[in-house]
């Protein structure tokens, strides 16, 4: 297609920087054999003044649509700065990564996921390519995207939901810890605008009160908490003693502050402070909260918390509150994972259940294992093109072995990858989904229905 096609590539540094600069050589390798007429430069782009230079340069020299490869996952502060500097329509790359059980070296797809959810909020145009560049599907695919570009945005919208519901979260308290990350929209919420939709109310606090009830916990608190630990993870002995003990009281300063306050379920905001200042992560704190009955997702995603509550009242197992981290159109299936937040009630029964560090901030403490088997539902309670709707989904995660570090799992999913996908980038869904064992859609459909909400189906 001869078009004047500009190409940038944006990354954070916490990820594998090495790899994601081949990643985007490769890409831009690939781009060029697709289209001569190309300008842009593979060098990766961190931060948003160098976003916004090449963002102004490639519409300076006449870019009729952009490539934004997602080298790795990026707040959504940078795609937002490509968009302010040019109204060429937006393609949208990201690259799958082999699933070999070490660490999530890009995590490409959660990024294109989280940048359509704030490109959708913005009324922008975009579409979206899931590809390695030298996958035979790639140009074809690129190709389709370019020629959608060139055409009215797909706006969707949900199909209505059926059935009679009950308020079973009415009148819940969730926690919220500190303020979301910059560059995470999806995190935002109303708190009025909640509370009427649902009947949850939001208790927010800042992260200092968090630290301060963890350096309040007892001696004989912490030992008793990582006693508990030591005869549920292997691995423990292994880890540096001081962050080890800092997580451990953060775990034991949230338990106080949720009995204290009556919370259901918890949002923290976890990094970069928990592991900054404090010397701990949060991922084993909201893991034992949501083994306790008071599910905890990290970022301060507020809805996503609200979702693990309302899966919380129809699930035998505690929730868990996941990244989207990798499709395989053959054979339909997706990869969900989290740094090590899911509660050790989910583990598959023969998979050992170990201690491990943060696989970008390298500290304690995490869970790590995969999932169990066993049929799923997907769900999200939703703010993607600016209307609150339910997002409902089913799957049967696999005998498959660990994905990534932390925990994860591979799930069948019951409607085709390719379509989820879509769907998916199409909607600018959220990049956090609520993972629950069992087949919970009907009564999520009926909860959408009772409080007057649309159903986007999965």
């Amino acid at each position: 297609m001869s078009i004047k096609l500009g190409f940038l590539a944006i990354a954070r540094p916490t990820f594998d920087v090495p790899f994601a600069e081949s990643t985007a050589s490769d890409a831009l390798a690939a781009l060029r054999d697709f289209n001569t007429n190309l300008i842009g430069e593979a060098s990766l782009l961190m931060d948003h003044a160098a976003v916004t230079n090449a963002a102004e340069t490639l519409n300076r020299e006449g870019a009729e649509a952009i490539v934004v490869l997602q080298a790795t996952f990026a707040d959504s502060s940078l795609i937002s700065a490509v968009s302010d500097q040019t109204s060429a329509p937006l393609i949208l790359w990201a690259v799958p990564e082999a699933q070999v059980g070490g660490r999530l070296r890009l995590n490409s797809l959660c990024g294109i996921n989280l940048a359509a959810y704030v490109l959708a909020r913005r009324g922008d145009d975009y579409r979206w390519v899931y590809r390695r560049p030298d996958a035979p599907q790639f140009s074809e695919e690129l190709s389709e995207a370019l020629i959608a570009s060139r055409q009215a945005p797909a706006v969707p919208s949900g199909t209505s939901g059926a059935g009679q519901g009950g308020g079973w979260i009415e009148g819940k308290t969730i926690g919220v810890i500190g303020d979301r990350p910059d560059g995470f929209e999806p995190c935002d919420y109303d708190e009025a605008e909640l509370l009427s939709l649902t009947g949850v109310k939001v208790d927010k606090i800042g992260l200092e009160d968090w630290f301060e009830a963890g350096d309040a916990a007892s001696e004989a608190k912490l030992d008793e908490i990582q006693q508990g630990v030591a005869a549920t993870l292997s691995g423990v002995n292994g880890l540096d003693a001081d962050a080890l003990r800092s997580s451990i009281a953060l775990a034991a300063g949230l338990e106080q502050l949720a009995g204290n306050r009556g919370w259901s379920g918890v949002a923290t905001r976890c990094w970069p402070e928990c592991f900054t200042e404090f010397g701990g992560a949060a991922c084993f704190a909201n893991s034992r909260m949501s083994s306790r009955g008071m599910p905890g997702c990290c970022e301060a995603d507020v809805y996503g918390n609200v979702t693990a509550v309302l899966l919380q009242t129809l699930s035998d197992l505690p929730p868990f509150v996941a990244d989207l981290v990798g499709l395989d159109f053959d054979s339909n299936t997706a990869t969900f994972w989290h740094c090590g937040m899911a509660p050790t009630e989910l583990a598959s029964p023969d998979e050992p259940l170990r201690a491990t560090i943060h696989s970008n901030r390298e500290k304690p403490l995490l869970n790590e294992f995969r999932l169990r088997p066993g049929e799923v539902t997907i769900a999200r309670l939703s703010q993607s093109r600016n209307q609150i709707r339910m997002v409902v989904g089913a799957g049967e995660v696999l005998e498959e072995p660990l994905p990534f570090s932390g925990t994860s799992g591979v799930a069948r999913l019951e409607s085709d990858a390719g379509a989820v996908f879509d769907t998916i980038m199409a909607n600018g869904l959220e990049h956090h989904y609520g993972i629950a064992y069992g087949d919970h859609r009907s009564d999520l459909i009926s909860y959408a229905e009772n409080i007057g909400v649309d159903v986007v189906t999965l």
